[in-house]
């Protein structure tokens, strides 16, 4: 009793916190905010902090209701699905949506920032808002970049101490061609595949490794199919929070400034998570018996080395004004 009665209190602050107009703009409705990870996934504390900000600003009108592990389809089909209105939000890697502006690739660029820095000025200023800007002819509105973190590299064949240790891996890549060609530069065999799949596929050894952040690595418990875990830190993966274009254009001004505000507040709590949980993520794979090997210096700039065709290739589909604009952003941030 004391419970509903304090959060009746709430709901009736938040309410009279927007004024009376702009409180009766609000409607009763339910969204749901799917993603293609687990409980343990980085997005997650982003996704639960965003609900309860969203809860709290609408004096519980609206609802956000959580659809973890790929319940909701594949990341294809999860934003054909935003585009079509019957799933209102989703959370997946930026990259992803170039499929939609061609623009985006440049998340996927190999070696493109060198630490948090680099990447949240880009994100977060005006280069990050017109990235988002260009999805919305495609029915898709970008709120805010949340964070996977950096790719590391994993396998069950053998520890990768050298660029030469990728010849001939399987290894399972974000279905998009960029991804290809670099597995396909260091002499790798890439296989795409929808992330929810990546598992089994490893199990069976149908694929040799995967490569993704640490978080993602231990928050799958990738230690029971693989043994080895390489620190290439060769991709940044921000995270877009997108929104339904259909769903958006009938929301009342106060409802999209609550949804907006919501997304960029919980922001900062997810990618606190995601990089607070580093070294206790990396303790827990070693823990669990995978080896965790580091690439010499030397390595490192073979690495790059190879990945330079690569970025060149896909630098002419991305328009001269972005990766102008992204040069520009990252030139700042290092001074």
């Amino acid at each position: 009793m004391k419970r509903t009665f304090l959060k009746a209190i709430v709901a009736s602050i938040a309410l009279a916190s927007l004024g009376l107009a702009h409180a009766q703009d609000i409607k009763e409705r339910t969204l749901k905010l799917s993603l293609n990870g687990p409980e343990g996934h980085p997005a997650v504390a982003g996704m639960k902090k965003f609900a309860e900000l969203v809860a709290a600003k609408s004096g519980d009108k609206i609802k956000v209701k959580l659809f973890l592990g790929g319940a909701l389809g594949s990341d294809q089909a999860v934003t054909s699905s935003v585009q079509g209105g019957t799933i209102e939000m989703a959370v997946m890697n930026s990259g992803i949506l170039a499929s939609l502006s061609k623009d985006l690739a440049v998340f996927d660029f190999p070696f493109l920032f060198a630490n948090e820095k680099e990447s949240d000025a880009v994100c977060d200023g005006p280069v990050g808002q017109k990235l988002h800007k260009e999805l919305e002819s495609k029915g898709v509105v970008g709120l805010a970049y949340w964070e996977l973190g950096y790719r590391q590299i994993t396998t069950s064949k053998r520890a990768v101490n050298k660029v030469e240790d990728i010849d001939g891996l399987k290894l399972r890549v974000i279905p998009n061609p960029i991804n290809i060609d670099w597995v396909k530069a260091l002499g790798g065999n890439p296989t795409p595949m929808p992330f929810p799949e990546v598992y089994g596929a490893l199990e069976t050894k149908a694929i040799d490794g995967q490569e993704n952040p640490i978080s993602v690595i231990a928050s799958n418990k990738f230690w029971e199919v693989q043994k080895f875990v390489a620190l290439t830190n060769h991709q940044y993966n921000p995270q877009s929070v997108i929104f339904s274009k259909k769903v958006w254009d009938s929301m009342s001004p106060a409802e999209k400034k609550i949804i907006q505000d919501s997304a960029v507040e919980a922001t900062k709590v997810q990618r606190d998570a995601s990089r607070a949980a580093q070294a206790a993520n990396l303790e827990l794979l070693r823990k669990n018996g995978m080896t965790v090997t580091e690439l010499p210096p030397a390595e490192v700039a073979k690495l790059r080395e190879k990945m330079k065709p690569v970025i060149a290739k896909y630098s002419s589909s991305v328009s001269e004004t972005t990766l102008r604009d992204v040069q520009t952003a990252l030139a700042e941030a290092r001074k």
